[in-house]
């Protein structure tokens, strides 16, 4: 794919023009990051507290007791959001699912260890050790380039 920027002082409004001979996947993708809304602001509760929180600090994000918390390094916090929706919000670089109750932080990441047959032992930063299900095991491995 070709990119040209041309800029313009007389241009008071940005303008995307995409010239091709037919649609395909890659302009529909393209077409679909483009037009997504500004990420909305992460909210977490604690003790009646609400506090905006920072995706970048957060080590993981997992369900409990049919409630979903955001954990970082000191504190864990409630939030009012499913963990799909929050896997659509976040980061994809960033953040990847590692089973269907948690979404871990790649940058919070200690090891991988793949020892384990059939699924993969995760140890964050924070001292915290999980496992990714069986399930999402390639996905992983996919984005881990292994």
């Amino acid at each position: 794919m070709q990119v040209e920027i041309k800029i313009d002082p007389a241009c008071k409004e940005p303008k995307l023009i995409v010239l091709t001979d037919k649609m395909t996947e890659e302009i529909n993708l393209l077409i679909k990051r483009i037009s997504q809304e500004v990420p909305q602001v992460l909210s977490g509760f604690q003790n009646d507290m609400l506090k905006i929180l920072d995706p970048s600090e957060i080590f993981r994000f997992y369900c409990a007791s049919g409630k979903v918390f955001a954990a970082d390094d000191k504190e864990e916090y409630t939030l009012r959001l499913r963990l799909y929706e929050l896997e659509e919000r976040l980061d994809k670089s960033q953040f990847v699912r590692i089973s269907n109750s948690e979404i871990i932080n790649l940058k919070k990441v200690k090891s991988f260890d793949l020892s384990f047959t059939g699924t993969i032992c995760v140890s964050l930063l924070d001292g915290t050790v999980t496992y990714a299900s069986r399930r999402y095991v390639n996905k992983i491995k996919q984005v881990l380039g292994i």
